[in-house]
């Protein structure tokens, strides 16, 4: 990435400025650190801009927040907003006397749409953009459009012209992760700032958004999620191996969820697919927190393979859902599991539509690598549209016709 002083173009920037266009407030979500409050200032320099880790303005706006909020400037940026949450009760009443677009941009490090009593008191005023840790598109400079241009049918095969495969990228992005910090470091410094970073959220974040007074257990449930992410979710087996209780587990469950430092992707299924596995399958969001939680290093990738294989899964779900939210936030991310323990990795839908994804972190690919797909293919019917396996090659190669699918080298997430 660029020097600690340059700004890096996010890929989200036209969707934020087109919402502020038409909507009277726009919330900016995302995981702490991952660059909202850059992407807001550079949106408009001049414009007014107050943050809530200033313990003087965090206390007036908690003790009057009508009287603060009838003191902004009629065009301003409110940074981790989610630290007071009465102000947005006042945010609606003074946007119903003034609804021009744009007015509000607030930014928050948890997600309000969790918080039914916050989205509440801005429905029909608020439209929320979620931006994740820098995809490595974004750190490549490239448009991130691979996702864009697949779904549109424009993947053919490719051979490549290279005679020996060149080193793999995979183990230092997977190890460095998204979060801008740790991509300016040396590994060793990354890996403490990945530590100091969930310490800070844990000891600081997770009582904005719930009175949590274990914090070193929610932190517990963190760590064993990273060892079974990319993994179903067994959250009685969680409760029973932290010997918790297991709605204490589902409530920090859904506290790290708000925070985005995890996501549950649903299973997909049909009614009259008997054989499924209804369970959701776990994920921590950035790779660089999960290989330093699983102290993993990029030295490390050929002798744990295995564990890898989750993190590069976890990595690619991660990049996948990045890119829709500025190519196509309709598009629903789901698995596929079987009885008979056929899985797909990622299953994408939208309306009738279906996807597959499968990810290997081999160099070499096989029409065997197909297997899931063919079976989601047969479940899906009609509505099955291609399937791809990402592996750590060089060529673009069609490993079945019907239903199509295609072998397709990890790098075009960040080339295209």
């Amino acid at each position: 990435m660029d020097g600690e002083n340059t700004y890096l173009p996010r890929s989200l920037e036209p969707s934020l400025i087109t919402a502020m266009s038409d909507t009277p407030v726009v919330c900016l979500l995302g995981p702490r650190q991952c660059g909202k409050s850059t992407l807001a200032a550079n949106l408009d320099p001049k414009r007014a801009y107050f943050s809530f880790d200033d313990q003087n303005l965090l206390n007036a706006a908690k003790s009057d927040p009508e009287g603060f909020v009838a003191q902004l400037p009629e065009w301003v940026t409110i940074d981790e907003v989610q630290r007071v949450p009465e102000l947005l009760l006042a945010i609606k009443r003074n946007v119903d006397s003034n609804r021009k677009a744009g007015r509000y941009l607030l930014t928050g490090s948890a997600n309000l749409l969790q918080m039914p009593r916050l989205a509440d008191s801005l429905a029909g005023r608020m439209e929320c953009i979620y931006l994740h840790p820098f995809t490595e598109s974004e750190k490549e400079k490239s448009p991130g459009m691979f996702l864009k241009e697949w779904l549109g049918g424009s993947l053919e095969t490719q051979l490549s012209t290279s005679t020996a495969p060149a080193p793999s990228s995979l183990p230092k992005r997977l190890t460095t992760g998204g979060y801008p910090e740790p991509n300016r470091r040396a590994p060793t410094r990354a890996r403490v700032w990945h530590r100091q970073y969930i310490r800070s959220i844990i000891e600081r974040d997770i009582h904005d958004v719930a009175q949590v007074k274990e914090g070193q257990d929610v932190a517990r449930v963190l760590e064993l999620l990273a060892y079974r992410t990319a993994k179903l979710l067994n959250v009685s087996r969680v409760a029973s191996d932290l010997k918790l209780d297991r709605d204490t587990v589902e409530r920090y469950l859904t506290i790290l969820e708000k925070v985005f430092l995890v996501r549950r992707i649903p299973a997909w299924h049909r009614n009259s697919a008997k054989r499924l596995i209804r369970t959701p399958k776990i994920y921590l969001r950035d790779s660089g927190l999960i290989s330093t939680l699983n102290d993993l290093k990029s030295e490390d990738w050929n002798t744990r393979k295995d564990e890898f294989g989750h993190v590069l899964e976890s990595f690619v779900g991660q990049e996948l859902i990045a890119q829709a939210g500025w190519t196509d936030p309709d598009l629903l991310f789901l698995h596929y599991r079987d009885k008979d323990q056929v899985e797909v990795d990622f299953v994408i839908v939208k309306g009738k539509k279906v996807w597959g994804v499968e990810v290997k972190a081999a160099a070499t690919v096989s029409a065997s690598d197909g297997k899931g797909l063919r079976r989601l293919a047969a479940q899906s019917g009609r509505d099955f549209q291609e399937g791809i396996v990402l592996y750590d090659g060089n060529s673009v190669l069609q490993i079945s016709n019907h239903p199509k699918i295609y072998a397709v080298p990890l790098t075009r997430l960040w080339e295209l």
